[in-house]
């Protein structure tokens, strides 16, 4: 594969949340979303497989969203990703490498519109050293307790894609 290359798409129903602080499922006009709350951190988690086809670059991990009702304000999202190398990780517990952000985005100019921002991650350790032909995680966070950059949107972002590409 080469650079910018769609690997994975993940949507709203891959969603296999966690036990506590999860995004919940809604619609919106028959569009299934996430909604992640203004006020305490919430999360998503998705599982995926990278294919062979994958060539050892980072990754760059597209969030799209929508604001329930805000048209203006900053959003954070952070994403971490964990590996399910072959004879090595064990899966009863969580591995998930350290959570990467996009930092504070605008929310859209209108309720509904859809905004596209990237988190990315360089290969290695930062991915938590996922290769091709591997199971993974990938949870997505948005950081309302402004942890790391203001996230100062009111009310829910709803994600309605998730897409994983070769950096």
């Amino acid at each position: 594969m080469a650079s910018g290359d769609t690997l994975v798409v993940f949507t709203p129903l891959h969603n296999e949340p966690p036990t506590a602080n999860f995004a919940t499922l809604d619609l919106r006009n028959n569009h299934p979303v996430l909604d992640f709350d203004a006020t305490t951190d919430e999360e998503a988690v998705f599982s995926g497989y990278l294919p062979e086809n994958y060539d050892g670059g980072g990754l760059t991990i597209t969030i799209i969203w929508m604001a329930s009702s805000a048209t203006s304000g900053d959003v954070v999202w952070q994403v971490a990703i964990e590996s399910h190398t072959d004879d090595a990780d064990d899966l009863d517990s969580d591995s998930f490498a350290a959570f990467n952000g996009s930092g504070a985005v605008t929310a859209p100019s209108a309720s509904g519109e859809p905004g596209y921002d990237n988190v990315t991650f360089t290969t290695g350790a930062d991915m938590d050293s996922l290769a091709k032909d591997e199971s993974f995680r990938l949870k997505v966070r948005r950081d309302a307790d402004d942890t790391s950059a203001t996230d100062n949107m009111s009310g829910d972002a709803e994600l309605t894609k998730v897409v994983v590409k070769e950096t």
